[in-house]
């Protein structure tokens, strides 16, 4: 497989979305496979803003480890990370406004400054002044022409991007990508072979654009949510493509109302979905009891970022697992789903709605941010096929004959007949108290306990009937494994490239996702960690939830965990390195790294010193009398070069312990 990896690195503001879509975007018209990672900021102006784009030529399953090239708009994006390019690679910026000090660049690795004002002089003089932002586009063509993408495909981005503002933009921007794309060619040595361009057109699509396109596609006619990140792209597909594909969508004062309002429209008879995060999932866990006892089918998009609280808005996790879980107060049935890609956002979103329709209970379907928000080409033929709608046992008529209506019949199934509100002769209560067959509220009664003792049991009956229909999870990769990796949702991409790795390094290794988390496969899941000779979790949390939750529904433990919790996605051979540690009985490093070290003076620098200062030399001492090995961090300004102090940062603590400061003044 042919793959390269290239990174854009600025603050907020600078167009790296922009720029990073450009790339994607040719490389995918081109016919080759993309998966894009935007690490972002809950900030609108500056920060540090980081993406990566994956290219291969074959199916590309995560954002990788590896950097070939890097496009670096600011001077604290060419610090942080042109050390990071791997040998073979370029680094490329803006040599008018930026110094690149030498010794960041690794060996073996080019640095193509990029002089803007000379480069760009015909440009100008077509076009007049250039905003600043027009750099991107220039550093842009360069990266094309070194990586050996087409210019061709490029510029026919660049009509599709700027059509909305006329062909003067159009000319503008194209002409900016090729005198990038030749000053590369001229000045610099290209880091990949030539790629074979299948030009197959894929979509190009995001998880929660998927599942927004699932919920089309499964006739859902309602949406409601609260905007709140990572889950608002679904709110803003719905309501661009509202007219278009007929639904309803109501943006809402609160989620609160998201979930009842949902859940109405269901009672009502369309099919419905809302959407949110942990947070606003927080407000609706009422509700979705509500929708339980009331056997409403609904769905519910719960899509995590960092928490607890307001925690990490911008950033992944896996911590909510338990909090859906236990969603609402009571015992009540519903499904719980956790789609592993973005095709798997489509098809499991149009299942949620016909299992929520068949079995009348609330589905949450469970993505998180970094499922949700990165893009990459899919394959068309996941999406553009039929859809099979099944809406379950929906009564259109009922004769007095018949006998009186039960909407809550005691069925052997569980499933009980559902009709639409205003169907004759089907009159019946919909509320939160619990009720017999007919929908008389049992709360009063004397005669109640034996009827909510069956009431309890025909709802239940139909998780039996569920649990039957859907497919067991199966072992991925060899058989005769010596580590069986278990992950769910996100994970599942890099998990299956670390068993891979690791498998050519003469680990055999094999892994298990778990899709379905309510109802659960034990008898199935048990029977396959039985047989595995070590069973490692690898999961986006601290406290290896979908493991705890394994081990509830099977008395199985895993002889290892891999978790990683700082905001960012489990990478292929960090999961391979883990694997190594754990089968050599080593204790999983929770230190301070150098690279932590480092990462951590920027920051303490750019709270305290704006971008006076910078770090350049980390080295680790002795205690010293802190109680814990030291890192020390030799510091200089940024104008002058000159020392501009130091700091000493714990290697297990992570605390500052003292700063030091030569000629620079606290802002």
């Amino acid at each position: 497989m042919q793959e390269v990896t290239i990174g854009i690195a600025g603050a907020a503001g600078d167009g790296l979305d922009k720029s990073g879509d450009t790339l994607a975007k040719t490389c995918g018209r081109s016919g080759l496979h993309v998966y894009a990672y935007n690490c972002y900021q809950s900030i609108i102006r500056g920060g540090h803003i980081w993406l990566k784009v994956r290219i291969g030529d074959e199916k590309v399953l995560n954002h990788g480890d590896k950097l070939n090239a890097v496009i670096c708009l600011n001077q604290d994006s060419l610090e942080r990370h042109a050390p990071e390019v791997n040998e073979g690679g370029v680094i490329i910026f803006n040599s008018d406004k930026l110094k690149l000090d030498p010794t960041l660049v690794p060996q073996g690795v080019q640095a193509l400054g990029l002089p803007m004002t000379e480069i760009c002089k015909e440009v100008v003089a077509e076009h007049g002044a250039l905003q600043p932002i027009m750099q991107n586009t220039v550093a842009v063509g360069a990266v094309l022409a070194l990586a050996k993408f087409s210019l061709e495909d490029a510029s026919s981005v660049m009509h599709d991007t700027f059509a909305h503002k006329g062909e003067k933009i159009i000319n503008l921007n194209v002409s900016l990508l090729k005198v990038g794309f030749e000053y590369a060619n001229a000045n610099a040595k290209a880091f990949t072979k030539e790629w074979t361009f299948s030009k197959k057109r894929r979509p190009f699509l995001t998880g929660n654009e998927a599942i927004a396109f699932g919920a089309a596609a499964a006739g859902c006619k309602f949406y409601s949510a609260y905007p709140m990140t990572p889950a608002s792209t679904i709110l803003h597909w719905m309501a661009n493509h509202a007219t278009e594909v007929d639904i309803c969508v109501k943006q809402c004062e609160d989620e609160l109302s998201v979930i009842n309002m949902a859940i109405g429209a269901g009672i009502g008879g369309v099919r419905s979905m809302c959407g949110t995060a942990g947070g606003g999932f927080a407000l609706m866990t009422e509700a979705i009891g509500m929708a339980g006892i009331m056997e409403v089918p609904v769905v519910c998009v719960e899509v995590q970022r960092g928490g607890p609280s307001t925690g990490l808005p911008t950033k992944t996790e896996q911590g909510d697992l338990f909090q859906v879980y236990g969603a609402s107060q009571g015992e009540f049935p519903k499904m719980i789903i956790a789609p592993r890609d973005i095709a798997d956002c489509y098809d499991s979103t149009v299942e949620s709605f016909n299992v929520a329709d068949k079995f009348q209970l609330p589905v949450l379907l469970i993505s998180d941010l970094l499922l949700s928000e990165h893009p990459e080409t899919v394959d068309p033929e996941a999406f553009y096929r039929d859809t099979k709608l099944d809406r379950g046992e929906l009564v259109t008529e009922w004769s007095e004959a018949q006998g009186k209506f039960k909407r809550f019949r005691f069925t052997d199934s569980g499933i009980s007949p559902r009709a639409l509100p205003g169907t004759a002769n089907c009159n019946f209560v919909s509320a939160t108290d619990d009720h017999d067959e007919e929908s008389i509220l049992i709360s009063d009664m004397f005669t109640s306990s034996p009827i909510r003792r069956k009431i309890s049991e025909k709802r239940f009956r139909k998780m039996d009937l569920l649990l039957s229909e859907l497919p067991a999870p199966k072992l991925e990769g060899p058989a005769d494994a010596d580590v069986t990796l278990v992950c769910w949702g996100s994970t599942s991409g890099v998990v299956c490239e670390a068993a891979e790795l690791l498998t050519a390094a003469g680990i055999k290794t094999n892994f298990l996702v778990i899709k379905y988390i309510v109802p659960f496969h034990a008898k199935e899941v048990t029977e396959l960690l039985t047989k595995a000779k070590k069973k490692i979790s690898a999961e986006v949390n601290f406290t290896s939830q979908m493991a705890r939750y394994i081990k509830m529904e099977t008395g199985i433990s895993m002889d290892g965990h891999i978790n990683r919790y700082d905001g960012e996605p489990l990478e292929p051979r960090e999961i391979m390195q883990k694997v190594q540690d754990i089968l050599a009985g080593k204790k999983l490093d929770l230190d301070v790294s150098e690279a932590d070290a480092r990462e951590m003076a920027y920051h303490y620098l750019r709270t305290h010193f704006s971008e006076k200062l910078r770090p350049v030399k980390v080295t680790q001492e002795a205690s010293n009398g802190y109680g814990e090995p030291i890192w020390n961090v030799e510091l200089v300004e940024r104008a002058t070069g000159k020392r501009g102090g130091g700091m000493k940062i714990g290697a297990r603590t992570g605390a500052t312990y003292s700063f030091e400061k030569e000629p620079v003044e606290a802002k």
